[in-house]
């Protein structure tokens, strides 16, 4: 949008850079130019009989787009415009601001709409029978013709653009409806009243004051000079600002501001521009957001390839090598043999089995498909049940130990406990060495159940245990034992979706205990 300023003679005293680009001048000449020298030369005497009307009754009018209201470049070229007249008064002087809207794309539009409408005509003539769809189909084109009409008008008397101007001192003299629905001020509270100075944050001046003088070497003590250093020197800028709402919140703003100055070069005061961008931030966040978790998927993706190549090689190796020996005991005498090696297969695919639960019971739990589904049982029930079970997954001679305090009804997820507590003994298990034993201990008290899991293994260095639920972390001393490096992360995610907290305690060499806090009533 081209803004033009001229004096109550008409004369040109000040052009925003957008509108020195559109008439193709410069800025040296156009100042004190009559503002005519931008109106074809037919209609200079009707702009003058206008010009000497409005001077007398100055107010704010819409000229919009009359017929025959043109405008005329430095090359001699003219186009169709749209004009909007402003006021405002500085000491005895009178000025006019107005904005003004090449409207080329609008007037080929309407041509448009008539060259749709002839083709029409002549469609009806030939053929009636589509007659309809024609119809049809140029209402849609009209809709969408007149609705890019009607955004261009919102767009310019709503475009989300706060204009303010002040007096060469700062004291504001123009603050449109734009800066009051933005900045919740009434003109009346600003106006002749305040400066700039009540809308920005004095630490962001102070810093843009360190800016200005390592760039320009000057010390400038006044905020509302730091704010203006730049227009002064005729440096056309947008710079992003921190504006203060009368509430006190505070928003992101895209501001520009111009020197206005008269015909002897001398500055009059300041007009400045701003555009609320405070949704851009929140896309530009979002934008960051969404790249950090693609390097985060990125960096997993590797991760995962890497873990599964070394873990599946191990059973995968088995599984071959011990089917290759099968073929070779083919004789009744290698009975022992043959069940020995199928016995590593179904050992070696029951590990495999375990890491792909792994990688799908981490899917599921990222995208959000793990529910949580309450019941009421007997705690310890279940546990004597699930010892049973991981009997056959322990090393040689361990045992497990298993010990329950108060009452045994519980409320709470049973599918989920059960692959927490699976997990936490698989680890004290596979970290512990032969015949060392597995203590479980739960405990039922008013708002709680406690459930710990102890082991005498190898244990966690106090470094490590900062990363222990992390996606595939392996410990330092545990990388030559088989895992995933994904168990505790998913008995962290269960315990967390059922309002529990993971506490570990650790020595090296002495053994590791785990204990969860779930937040839940005994019945």
């Amino acid at each position: 949008m081209g803004i033009i300023i001229t004096d109550e003679s008409g004369n040109i005293v000040s052009m925003n850079p957008y509108a020195l680009l559109e008439f193709g001048y410069t800025e040296d000449e156009l100042n004190g130019q009559p503002i005519e020298t931008l109106i074809p030369g037919r209609f200079h005497t009707q702009h003058k009989k206008h010009l000497k009307n409005y001077l007398e009754n100055p107010k704010t009018r819409l000229m919009g787009s009359l017929p025959g209201l043109f405008a005329r470049k430095k090359n001699g070229t003219e186009f169709p415009v749209e004009i909007s007249l402003n006021n405002y008064q500085r000491g005895r002087h009178h000025f006019t601001m107005a904005f003004i809207v090449d409207i080329s794309a609008r007037k080929n539009a309407e041509a448009e709409i008539v060259k749709l409408n002839t083709e029409l005509e002549a469609k009806v003539k030939e053929r009636t029978a589509d007659l309809e769809f024609t119809t049809k189909q140029l209402e849609l084109s009209k809709n969408r013709l007149e609705e890019a009409l009607r955004y261009q008008r919102n767009l310019f008397y709503n475009a989300g653009v706060m204009i303010m101007a002040t007096d060469k001192n700062g004291i504001i003299n123009y603050f449109n409806p734009e800066y009051v629905a933005c900045t919740g001020y009434e003109a009346a509270e600003i106006v002749g009243q305040q400066t700039p100075m009540l809308l920005h944050d004095r630490t962001e001046l102070n810093e843009r004051r360190k800016e200005l003088f390592e760039k320009f070497g000057v010390n400038i003590k006044e905020d509302f000079d730091v704010l203006v250093e730049k227009s002064r020197r005729n440096i056309h800028t947008e710079e992003q600002f921190t504006l203060i709402r009368k509430d006190l919140t505070r928003f992101p703003v895209l501001l520009s501001i111009t020197a206005i100055r008269d015909n002897a070069g001398e500055i009059t005061g300041y007009m400045g521009i701003a555009v609320d961008i405070s949704d851009r931030k929140k896309t530009e966040e979002a934008l960051l957001e969404s790249l950090k978790k693609e390097r985060e998927l990125s960096e997993l993706k590797s991760r995962f390839v890497s873990m599964a190549s070394h873990e599946f090689r191990t059973p995968l190796s088995t599984v071959l090598s011990s089917a290759y020996l099968i073929e070779k005991y083919a004789s009744g005498e290698d009975q022992g043999k043959r069940e020995k090696h199928l016995q590593r297969i179904v050992s070696s695919v029951n590990m495999l089995t375990d890491i792909l639960n792994d990688f799908l019971s981490v899917g599921k739990i990222e995208e959000g498909k793990i529910q949580v589904r309450l019941s009421r049982f007997n705690l310890r029930e279940l546990v004597v049940q699930l010892t049973g079970e991981l009997k056959s997954s322990l090393r040689k001679h361990q045992k497990i130990r298993y010990r329950h305090e108060g009452p045994v009804e519980v409320l709470m997820d049973q599918s989920l406990l059960k692959h927490i507590i699976m997990n936490l003994v698989s680890n004290a298990s596979k970290f512990s060495a032969e015949a060392m034993p597995v203590e479980i201990l739960t405990v039922c008290r008013e708002g709680q159940v406690v459930l710990s899991v102890k082991d005498y293994g190898i244990g966690i260095s106090a470094s490590d245990q900062k990363h222990l639920m992390n996606r595939f972390f392996r410990g330092t001393n545990a990388v030559n034992i088989q895992g995933t490096g994904l168990g505790l992360h998913i008995v962290a995610k269960y315990a967390e979706l059922m309002n529990g907290e993971v506490q570990c305690h650790s020595e090296l060499d002495k053994g590791s205990e785990f204990i969860i806090t779930f937040q839940s009533k005994s019945a």
